[in-house]
């Protein structure tokens, strides 16, 4: 008879291709994730991995069986939802797939606020790309996932669950950082940080500055970064300049580290979903996190800001 222990962990191996994430996914040692793939393999005389030295990737009989598993393990928790919640308690798993600024900064506050509700309920959140949110949403391997750009899919619901300013900051010492105002044209002469195309930062941001007429290319890019708080904290350290998420700059205007400057005619909202599979069938927990979301939406958007830091901005000259 199968294991769902092992093939919880063969997906989780699947989906990651790397034992040691694996491991830290599941709250398991390294060693506990190749026995159990060892032990699938051994019972059923197949090979699930090919290896190659520390990389993994699928064989074609893992990639065979890792859509049924999946079916079978979403019907298993179904089932244990079903049995836990039997007396009208909500309990079991909530798990999150949201990119990693939101994972950071956002859902905890969420999921802090949702389980003074529902204490019995386990949350985890798994920080992924976009697309892999979507991926995941759409084969319902994920029941719920927050995204910074809309999906457009028929197959998806989005709700808006906030919406971040994309802001521009200095270094503290920065000639700017005194006036706290500049011109689109300005940010031409200054070296520029940037996030790495793909990104829902950049893709606002260049859609702001194309109004004025300015381009990527005209830009002085000293360093471009694949993760926001990397481009924080490259200003910080007096590097360049950079549009970030307000979310992830607010600790360091807190703390007098950056400043903010606003650009004339440059207003960038980034708007967060939260997006479900719209056939799914969800357990208790999802269903209640969706509602608790809709119903609470505006104060838990004011606790939240406020969330991020004890101290006040110093005032700006």
């Amino acid at each position: 008879m199968i294991n769902f222990s092992e093939l919880r962990v063969f997906v989780a191996a699947a989906e990651e291709l790397n034992f040691s994430r694996a491991a830290l996914r599941l709250r398991l040692s390294q060693s506990a994730v190749s026995q159990n793939i060892q032990s699938l393999e051994v019972a059923y005389g197949v090979e699930l991995f090919v290896r190659h030295g520390r990389s993994v990737q699928l064989s074609e009989s893992g990639k065979a069986i890792l859509p049924i598993a999946r079916e079978v393990l979403a019907s298993v928790r179904l089932l244990e939802d079903s049995l836990i919640n039997i007396k009208g308690e909500v309990a079991g798993e909530l798990v999150i797939g949201c990119s990693t600024t939101t994972g950071k900064y956002l859902i905890p506050n969420l999921l802090s606020a949702y389980r003074k509700e529902y204490p019995r309920v386990h949350t985890r959140v798994s920080v992924m790309s976009r697309a892999t949110v979507l991926e995941h949403l759409l084969d319902q391997t994920l029941g719920l996932g927050v995204v910074s750009k809309r999906v457009e899919h028929r197959d998806i619901e989005c709700s808006l669950l906030f919406e971040d300013k994309v802001i521009l900051i200095v270094p503290a010492e920065h000639p700017w950082a005194k006036y706290g105002r500049a011109m689109p044209a300005d940010l031409l002469e200054q070296p520029f940080i940037r996030r790495e195309d793909g990104s829902a930062t950049a893709e606002i941001l260049f859609e702001g500055l194309k109004h004025h007429n300015i381009t990527p290319e005209m830009l002085n890019v000293v360093m471009e970064l694949g993760n926001a708080e990397a481009s924080a904290l490259a200003v910080e350290r007096g590097m360049g300049i950079s549009f970030v998420s307000e979310l992830v700059a607010e600790r360091g205007l807190a703390l007098g580290r950056i400043c903010k400057v606003d650009i004339d005619g440059l207003e960038n909202t980034q708007r967060i979903y939260l997006c479900r599979h719209t056939g799914a069938t969800f357990t208790r927990a999802e269903s209640k996190f969706w509602d608790f979301v809709q119903q609470h939406r505006e104060k838990l958007n004011l606790d939240m800001l406020q969330s991020l830091t004890g101290i006040s901005h110093p005032a700006q000259k």
